[in-house]
């Protein structure tokens, strides 16, 4: 099995920072694209920013976030960071952190995720 716990979200306003966290732990596969979805209310969840576990990275984003949120990962802590800055009201939802492999559909896990609110 995998846990994933999330970390560092909050309360901040609008145009202000936040460093989520997501430390993955358990049966650890390779081959993995670890990444952050969001959910407001009453709206679906949707991609925020994923990136892979290879060596050569990949990063992939939601429009709405380019340019003002970045995704790294550390593979030997198993950790993965969303830096958001510049936010804005529309940002604030619900945070979830993913760990899926890239050739196993069943290895697919979510984090309790953590609320993030920009308001001010």
């Amino acid at each position: 099995q995998v846990q994933l716990v999330e970390s560092g979200g909050g309360l901040v306003q609008p145009g202000g920072s936040l460093r989520l966290s997501c430390a993955a732990s358990g049966s650890i596969f390779s081959s993995n694209v670890m990444g952050w979805y969001r959910q407001a209310p009453g709206k679906e969840r949707e991609l925020v920013a994923t990136t892979t576990s290879f060596s050569f990275v990949t990063r992939n984003y939601a429009d709405s976030v380019k340019g003002r949120f970045t995704i790294s990962r550390d593979n030997a802590k198993n950790t993965v960071y969303l830096q958001m800055n510049s936010l804005k009201p529309e940002d604030t939802a619900v945070y979830y952190c993913n760990l899926r492999s890239l050739f196993d559909s069943r290895k697919n896990y979510w984090g309790q995720g953590t609320q993030v609110t920009v308001s001010s």
